[in-house]
């Protein structure tokens, strides 16, 4: 879903894609962008159209949803719970 947000008004499959390499630097195949979207689609945490692409050919372009920025908004909000107090500096030199 950052990767939709991320992406904005260009997010077609194909970008969000590059986008998720471009930040992770990992390789990611378009099936896998497509069945996730598919399934985010199906929990209504982001949603889809479709618009003109170049020739006449057609995209299908995601945004995501109230639901899913609240959903996104939460996992953030506890992500930084899970860090609160979590020192790694000292981790780190007690290895």
């Amino acid at each position: 879903m950052l990767a939709v947000v991320r992406t904005g008004n260009d997010a077609y499959g194909m970008n969000v894609r590059r986008e998720l390499e471009d930040v992770t630097g990992r390789a990611v195949t378009i099936g896998s962008v497509y069945a996730t979207l598919d399934r985010l689609e199906a929990k209504a945490l982001v949603m889809s159209s479709r618009v003109a692409g170049p020739g006449a050919s057609s995209r299908r372009v995601f945004a995501v949803t109230a639901d899913g920025l609240r959903a996104l908004a939460e996992t953030r909000a506890q992500r930084d719970r899970l860090w609160v107090g979590i020192r790694l500096q000292t981790l780190l030199r007690s290895t």
